[in-house]
């Protein structure tokens, strides 16, 4: 069975006003010069502090955490282990510097994508009701899991440059040992106290940081009210659920908006060039659904279940991996080239899976 043309609308109608905030940000800066780069770092922030973990904890706090397919969640853990493993292999062969700033854009691109916007529409029009309930589930675990996730990688990252070592002590040469034996033993504590300063006070910043996040609260605030709401039916005030939503229910467009200010600084609307322009897109259309196969054949997911996993993975880009980037400035220029053409190509790719898939 095919999608409808008024499938197809439905995706459009979802897809048009993502590139009309773009377009109104660009121009905003490109052409109207209404912000300098100093206020276009800071509506980031409000998107990154404010927007997305209102948002986060809007989607985790309304899904029934009792009802969600562990094979499904399975399927996506060894998919995310998978691509951890593959970057990691292609680093250390390539010889790449920067290590974990890569491995963080290459999982954003992979195994993060646009699930919440895009990602319902069309996987409606292809699979029905069956893979909403399937694609909410991945949302849930996108903000409860690999959001977080993603920010403690950012924070690593931000710590190991960062760090500052003290000075660690030695300890004092005995008479029975000669002077050969004292340096050797010497620098072996050195060394060994050394590495574990240095761990101790990595984990010690990025701990401080994630517990000075507001992601970090909203999605362990919304674990606990779904687990409350669905386990007793207790309901959330009314002017409690408003004064949420009047937040959340703009962070996609903020995260939007800021992307599209953010090209506009850009010397060039593609900012990482070419060739890793073809990777951006290689690892999200190509890498992301395979290792997602794999996954889904290794859990053993069937029927729609493996299809619609399969689908959800080729979706194009998420806009939140590119905030944190933009927040981190962790090779923002190719997440958000990521995003741009992989709304653009989204429909056609997609329906190619589907096809494939139906054979």
């Amino acid at each position: 069975m095919m999608i409808s043309l008024t499938d197809v609308y439905h995706v459009v109608t979802a897809t048009v006003p993502l590139y009309v905030t773009m377009l109104l940000a660009y121009i905003s800066v490109k052409w109207w010069k209404l912000f300098t780069p100093d206020q276009c770092l800071g509506i980031n922030k409000f998107v990154s502090n404010f927007s997305v973990p209102l948002l986060s904890f809007q989607v985790i706090s309304s899904n029934n955490i009792y009802k969600m397919s562990l094979k499904l969640i399975y399927a996506d853990l060894i998919q995310k282990l998978l691509a951890f493993i593959a970057l990691i292999a292609i680093i250390k062969i390539s010889a790449k510097g920067g290590g974990l700033k890569w491995i963080i854009t290459g999982l954003s691109l992979s195994t993060l994508p646009n699930t919440l916007i895009l990602g319902i529409p069309l996987m409606k029009a292809m699979y029905n009701d069956e893979a909403n309930i399937l694609l909410t589930q991945i949302i849930v675990l996108q903000s409860l899991i690999w959001y977080n996730l993603l920010l403690f990688l950012h924070e690593l990252e931000a710590a190991i440059p960062a760090r500052t070592m003290p000075d660690t002590p030695q300890s004092q040469p005995t008479e029975m040992e000669s002077s050969e034996e004292v340096e050797s033993k010497e620098e072996e504590e050195h060394r060994r106290t050394d590495s574990k300063v240095k761990i101790f006070v990595i984990v010690m910043i990025v701990g401080k940081k994630l517990m000075r996040n507001p992601n970090t609260y909203a999605t362990l605030i919304g674990l606990i009210w779904a687990s409350i709401h669905f386990r007793w039916g207790v309901h959330m005030p009314e002017i409690v659920n408003q004064c949420i939503e009047i937040l959340s229910n703009g962070g996609l467009g903020m995260a939007t908006f800021s992307l599209g200010l953010f090209m506009a600084t850009q010397s060039s609307i593609i900012g990482c060039g070419t060739k890793m322009t073809m990777v951006a897109l290689a690892l999200k259309f190509l890498v992301g659904p395979a290792l997602m196969a794999l996954a889904s054949i290794m859990i053993g997911l069937r029927d729609t279940m493996f299809k619609v996993a399969i689908v959800q993975a080729a979706l194009p880009q998420g806009i939140v991996p590119f905030v944190f980037a933009k927040e981190y400035n962790v090779h923002p220029a190719i997440l958000s080239t990521g995003v741009l053409l992989g709304m653009l190509i989204a429909l056609p790719v997609t329906l190619t899976y589907y096809v494939i898939l139906q054979l």
